[in-house]
């Protein structure tokens, strides 16, 4: 019975197909089986694993899970976690050649960062429906940044480039604020903001080495940008993640002996720290039926890492592994790999994901209970 439950958890790679996609273990599709679900059952065979924890950067392992509920996680982490990013630009002067609205789509994309407690204290900003803002930016939904820089001529430079000789050719030596970064923005608390937005928690950018822009001597940008809380479901710029997604743990099952040169050209067809190389044992000759008689001393094929693999069937595509390897995929092992932008440490992303379809299931509950009402 064991048997037969781990090769329903298998999704069968093949050269051309793929098979046993669909899940089963639902009540009524196996006769006497009672596959209902229970707390209890859940609790016993759900398990988390980390497999790496930075803090722009986590892969993990949910194990046990179904894959509506692992695909629920990774479209939450990607649209509906609220994060702050630029919406409004207002341009008080730019003489840089990029436009004003090339700018500020710049801008917008610049990922943030601040107080997380700040963050869940700002309400959402509700725009009319006419386009007019007037009056509707406050203290808890808007954050002020500010960009305000001229290029100018470094030290004697500019006497120099008049007569033509000049040898230096680094515009970030030859001119002041030549280039025009991330780390120049300034934030300007409003109200209670300077509460929740202090120390090394004021909103500022993620990665200040950003380039904005290029200038030369003479040239000024002089702008006012308005930020407020959104949605990756609404824009792209308000999602926290620069990628979040999942695959299924590779399942490599060698039915029959591979052995000597066979076994090496097997090895080649996987990614390195798959598949490595073992000498046949004395134990491994005595067990009957086992391919092994006669073979003492000989190198064989044995997986070693199948979380390694990125199951690109190229062994399936050679006669001499034909009926001799079985690959697949764990239905119920998703692993998981999540980039943050930085407003939230990756971890933290997949909490703030739990939170959210707690939150949802909670209000499909209440719904429910006032349809039956």
């Amino acid at each position: 019975m064991a048997q037969e439950l781990d090769r329903r958890k298998i999704v069968g790679v093949k050269a051309e197909t793929v098979t046993n996609i669909t899940s089963t273990d639902f009540p009524g599709h196996y006769p006497g089986e009672d596959n209902s679900w229970s707390l209890e059952k859940f609790e016993r065979n759900f398990r988390i694993d980390f497999h790496k924890n930075e803090p722009l950067d986590a892969s993990f392992s949910l194990i046990g899970l179904d894959a509506s509920i692992a695909n629920a996680f990774r479209r939450i982490l990607i649209a509906e976690i609220p994060t702050v990013a630029v919406e409004f630009v207002f341009v008080n002067n730019n003489t840089s050649i990029i436009q004003d609205e090339v700018l500020a789509h710049r801008l917008g994309l610049v990922p943030l960062t601040g107080s997380r407690e700040g963050l869940h204290w700002m309400e959402w900003y509700e725009k009319p429906a006419d386009g007019n803002t007037d009056g509707l930016s406050t203290d808890k939904n808007t954050i002020v940044l500010k960009l305000q820089v001229s290029c100018k001529w470094a030290g004697d430079n500019a006497k120099v480039a008049k007569t033509g000789e000049r040898e230096q050719q680094d515009p970030t030596k030859l001119y002041k604020n030549a280039h025009v970064y991330a780390r120049d923005f300034t934030f300007e608390p409003v109200g209670r903001q300077a509460q929740f937005f202090h120390g090394d928690g004021v909103i500022r950018p993620v990665n200040p080495d950003i380039l904005l822009a290029k200038m030369r001597p003479g040239q000024e940008i002089d702008l006012e940008m308005h930020c407020i809380k959104g949605l990756g479901a609404d824009h792209a710029k308000f999602s926290p993640v620069a990628t979040a997604s999942y695959r299924l743990l590779p399942s490599i099952e060698i039915t029959k002996p591979i052995l000597g040169e066979d076994a090496k050209k097997f090895a080649r067809c996987f990614p390195k720290g798959v598949i490595g190389l073992e000498e046949v044992s004395a134990e491994d000759t005595e067990r009957e039926e086992s391919g092994y008689e006669g073979r003492l001393g000989e190198k064989k094929a044995v997986v070693i890492n199948p979380f390694k693999d990125t199951v690109s069937r190229e062994c399936l595509r050679h006669e001499e592994f034909e009926g001799k390897v079985r690959l697949g995929r764990v239905r119920d092992h998703f692993i998981f790999s999540v980039e943050s932008t930085g407003q939230y440490e990756s971890d933290l992303l997949f909490l703030e994901s739990v939170k959210m379809l707690k939150l949802k299931c909670g209000r499909m509950k209440r719904s429910l209970a006032n349809m039956m009402g």
